[in-house]
């Protein structure tokens, strides 16, 4: 079984779609408006996220969160920069020898993770 969409809540879903096409690799070529507002865009690994018109508060500061892992620490690393450099709010950061990771937020509020870690996995089998 593979998790393969999540669904936001969102003030403004055209803000809120350029910002995941912008920073976190969503095809804008993908997304599709539904007639109850709706709006699914669909990253290269086949994850759709669904963007919903809400008038709803914000995000509680807790856990919940949306974590996106990539193969390379200077990746976390440089993203991080550039979100920063453009005004995006970092809320953690950790760069260690096993994890590197941070958390930001989308333009409603939502914790997003860019994280790498060193795979401690054993194969199954």
């Amino acid at each position: 079984m593979k998790l393969h969409h999540l669904g936001l809540p969102v003030a403004d879903t055209d803000r809120s779609l350029q910002f995941y096409v912008t920073w976190f690799d969503f095809d804008p070529a993908t997304a599709t408006r539904y007639p109850d507002g709706t709006t699914i865009v669909r990253n290269r690994d086949g994850f759709d996220l669904a963007l919903h018109p809400s008038t709803g508060s914000a995000p509680p500061d807790t856990f919940l969160h949306v974590g996106f892992r990539v193969p390379d620490p200077d990746q976390v690393r440089a993203l991080e920069q550039r979100l920063q450099a453009a005004g995006v709010p970092v809320v953690e950061s950790d760069d260690e020898e096993e994890l590197v990771s941070f958390k930001c937020l989308d333009p409603d509020g939502w914790r997003i993770e860019v994280y790498w870690e060193v795979d401690t996995s054993v194969p199954v089998g």
